[in-house]
């Protein structure tokens, strides 16, 4: 019989001890991040705290000043934080003398608030309200022309909406309308004018007050500045008022 081979078991590797790493903490960079976080904080929170110090308003007319300040309550001059644009915009956009309202900082400390009013049209003497520009009624009553009589329901929403064509400057120069129909013209207007004369008006021709300024160069010329009534509802004619 033949020798038996003896197979050779391959020795087993040691097991190669696995060397931890050591992480080295950087202090100086982690000190010097939360320093500079540390920072921003304090300085935003400096910031955000610092009081405004001036208020600017642009846009008024009719509206007071101090008003708007004391409605937005911002008459303490508070802290910049409590000055923030859209709060101070919610509590102005409740006055109905405002239409639209833009709030914002300027150089941090200066608040700038620019406002569209709503416009006071004219004041209705029988219902004893005040007109704004979008219908709404207020009873506060301001400089504007006084709309004397009582208007039929349908004429008078014309006649709301044919007076928010006026220009400012002339209405300016309205006093008072009188509702004064004919057996001719029921939608005619008697306007009393703050120079003397007076107007009369048909809602369907209502917009030829615009051109009451350039129409009275020219009367005023050739009746050599006398008073009287001009008849913009037929014609555009003039008549002397007699003394």
């Amino acid at each position: 019989m033949g020798k038996k081979v003896k197979k050779k078991i391959p020795m087993q590797k040691k097991p190669q001890k696995v060397q931890k790493k050591k992480v080295r903490i950087k202090y100086r960079k982690v000190f010097l991040f939360l320093f500079l976080l540390l920072l921003i904080i304090y300085g935003v929170s400096k910031i955000i705290s610092l009081p405004i110090t001036n208020i600017y308003i642009k846009g008024t007319t009719y509206l007071k000043d101090q008003d708007i300040i004391e409605e937005a309550k911002i008459e303490n001059y508070p802290k910049w934080i409590e000055t923030l644009p859209f709060m101070i915009e919610n509590k102005l956009n409740k006055n109905p003398l405002i239409a639209k309202v833009k709030v914002y900082h300027k150089n941090i400390r200066e608040l700038h608030i620019t406002i569209t009013e709503n416009t006071p049209l004219f004041y209705n003497a029988v219902k004893e309200k005040q007109i704004l520009k979008d219908g709404k009624e207020i009873t506060e009553k301001y400089t504007v022309p006084v709309l004397l009589n009582y208007v039929p329901d349908k004429k008078y929403k014309v006649f709301q909406k044919e007076v928010q064509e006026i220009d400012t400057n002339i209405l300016e120069k309205i006093s008072e309308i009188k509702y004064n129909p004919n057996d001719k013209d029921d939608e005619r207007f008697l306007l009393s004018m703050n120079d003397g004369n007076y107007v009369y008006l048909s809602l369907t021709k209502f917009e030829k007050i615009n051109s009451y300024l350039n129409i009275m160069l020219e009367i005023e010329k050739k009746f050599d500045q006398k008073k009287g009534i001009l008849y913009l509802d037929s014609g555009g004619y003039f008549e002397v008022l007699e003394k």
